[in-house]
């Protein structure tokens, strides 16, 4: 089939490389012409694994184009992807303005049924407003359908989500719309996992439901951390045994120093924003929100705390900038907020993160200090700050932190390691949600 994707950001580019993996040809359409031109010959702008091969692959035997000019993006396309950025307003709304104007310009093209999915996350009643739109600029005689069909890809297993996908969710009141986008999706669901169809309306909530849910999930979480920490629990022997109940189920109960990214924190506030727009008061994102926004201070208070409220003149090494491991994304990341919090004290920083630091060079400049390796990042810091959980950093050699660190003084904001072997080592070990050890030999040993 050939299909054309409208915006080449980590959603169009994973979606139509997998596309094409399939056998679909597939064109990709980017305004943005040197990335385009980056594209052509071969170099991928972002950081996804897995991705790369395909991607290669594709285009070598050519499935797989970029072009700036969207007339020949769709000129022979039976269906068209809209993935494009919907960022969050002044207000918190999702931003609809890429998407309309793209609607509007693909309407005035079209000379034959085609059916316009909207792949970018968007606010209930999106569908229809670009069906109105399209109506205004449709050349008479010609059809279309709007479908909506929401990703549902995690960074860092993107290629496998997009492959091998857990369900896939088509909003459409249009029969031949539907035929088509089952033929799609079929090589993509043969083990059995189900393509659900509904309204386009309950599609495009459905998005922001599954997001906010397991941002609730992982707030409460780290709330329950926050409890344990006061009343001597482990959150990580609570974990087990409420993730052992099916009910609950064992992913997104990981405590840590709060969720970032692209997806959560603009679909969550997009969802209350919606709702408040159609005046309901949707406490619980709310209280999700002002969790997540406490606990990314949550590690920087732990420091803080340990100084004594004085952080001037401090060396801190961190290990991890991007949101999560196995991305180079740097959106609302957790990191950003502690390097702004630390700086601010009097502090600097020294950071290491295998693939988020280009664009954290890029935001912040010569702020901080970046490191070419773990290791050269502790040098002379007075303490280690764990930002994000790469597995790099699970392993490390603690004899050579230790001699490399003024102190052996770890903050773990992701609880990677043993509390035991922290204690064995000599460290002083503060995690999240779970017991702080060593103050006694690093007190003791700073003072000789």
């Amino acid at each position: 089939m050939r299909i054309a994707v409208v915006g080449t950001g980590y959603v169009g580019l994973v979606t139509g490389t997998c596309l094409a993996e399939t056998g679909n040809e597939v064109v990709c359409v980017d305004i943005n012409q040197k990335k385009v031109e980056m594209m052509q010959q071969g170099q991928l702008p972002i950081y996804e694994p897995g991705l790369e091969q395909l991607f290669h692959r594709n285009i070598a035997q050519g499935r797989l184009r970029f072009t700036t000019s969207l007339s020949e993006g769709i000129e022979e396309a039976k269906i068209i992807f809209l993935a494009l950025p919907t960022p969050p307003g002044g207000n918190g709304a999702a931003d609809l303005s890429y998407v309309l104007g793209a609607a509007a310009d693909i309407a005035g093209l079209l000379t034959s049924y085609k059916v316009i999915v909207t792949k970018s996350t968007v606010p209930v009643g999106t569908a229809d407003k670009v069906t109105a739109i399209m109506q205004q600029h449709i050349r008479e005689g010609v059809s279309y359908a709007v479908v909506s069909n929401p990703e549902f890809l995690r960074e860092g297993v993107a290629v496998e989500d997009f492959m091998k996908p857990d369900r896939v969710v088509v909003g459409t009141s249009d029969e031949r719309a539907r035929k088509l986008m089952a033929e799609l999706y079929g090589p993509y669901v043969r083990q059995g996992n189900p393509i659900i169809f509904m309204d386009e309306r309950s599609s495009e909530l459905t998005k922001y439901a599954a997001n906010s849910f397991l941002a609730t999930k992982i707030s409460f979480m780290n709330e329950i951390a926050n409890l344990c920490e006061r009343v001597g629990a482990d959150v990580d022997m609570v974990r087990k045994g409420i993730g052992a109940d099916e009910r609950i189920g064992r992913r997104f109960l990981f405590a840590g120093i709060g969720y970032g990214g692209s997806c959560f924190p603009k679909d969550v506030q997009a969802l209350a924003k919606s709702a408040e727009e159609n005046h309901y008061d949707f406490k619980i994102l709310d209280a999700v929100m002002d969790v997540n926004q406490t606990q990314k201070r949550m590690l920087v208070e732990k420091v803080s705390n340990y100084y004594q409220g004085d952080l001037s003149g401090k060396h801190f090494a961190l290990w991890g900038l991007a949101f999560k491991p196995e991305t180079d994304d740097i959106r609302e990341a957790p990191a950003l907020e502690i390097i702004d919090a630390l700086l601010s004290a009097g502090a600097t920083v020294s950071a290491f993160d295998p693939e988020g630091m280009n664009n954290v060079k890029a935001l912040l400049g010569e702020k901080i200090t970046f490191a070419e390796n773990p290791y050269a990042a502790l040098e002379g810091a007075d303490a280690l700050l764990i930002v994000t959980e790469w597995q790099l950093f699970r392993t490390p050699d603690f004899e050579r932190v230790g001699s490399l660190l003024k102190a052996k003084v770890i903050f773990d904001g992701r609880n990677l390691y043993d509390i035991q072997k922290m204690i064995d080592c000599g460290f002083y070990y503060n995690s999240i949600g779970r017991k702080v050890v060593g103050r006694e030999q690093v007190v003791e040993s700073s003072k000789a």
